[in-house]
Parts: structure tokens; sequence; C-alpha cells
């Protein structure tokens, strides 16, 4: 994914159900970055993060699991955070561990 980031803070994140992740956008539509999810039943596996190089370190990953995992809750899903980087975000976010399927 290449793109420009001027505008990264404007990146808007939508679920993409027919594609299993929820995609960050720029205002101009590109794809700037994604966390892919599988669903099986009430539980979501989170399995991929990624955000494009222009877009690193702006936060962008954060919003994309933040908005994930609040539209999770509102629906009532447990999470399996197979991906490092949503299992390491829900460590540092107390309040969204009880989203966590019990093993």
């Amino acid at each position: 994914m290449t793109a420009d980031a001027s505008n990264s803070t404007d990146a808007s994140i939508t679920d993409v159900p027919a594609r299993q992740r929820f995609e960050a956008r720029s205002p101009a539509g590109e794809v700037v970055g994604f966390t892919a999810y599988q669903r099986d039943g009430d539980v979501v596996a989170m399995t991929h993060t990624e955000v494009d190089d222009a877009y690193e370190g702006q936060g962008v990953a954060s919003r994309l699991v933040r908005v994930a995992l609040d539209q999770m809750r509102v629906q009532g899903l447990q999470i399996d955070p197979q991906c490092p980087y949503v299992a390491s975000w829900i460590k540092r976010h107390a309040d969204y561990q009880d989203l966590v399927v019990s093993s």
C-alpha cells in the first residue's frame, strides 16, 4: 500500500464484512490500513493488522482496533486476539479485556 499521509487524522474506519476486515481510508478513499478478522458464531478472531508505511506512528492501527472492538462490544461478541498488535493493545487498555474469550 502506498498513500499520502497528509490527512492521516482524517482517516475513516469502516467494517467491510465481505472482506472480513475493518479498513481505514484516507479522505481520498485509499485504504491506508486494516485489521482482519474471522467470525465464528459469537467469537471473532482478530488475525492481522497492517498500516501503510506512510501512516505508521500516527495512531491509525490504534483507531482501527478501538473502532473494531467497540462495534464488537455493541454486538455482544467476544474476541480471540490472535494478532500480536491487537493482543498488546488490549493488554494496554484494561477496559477492553472483558471482550477476550475465556480459554
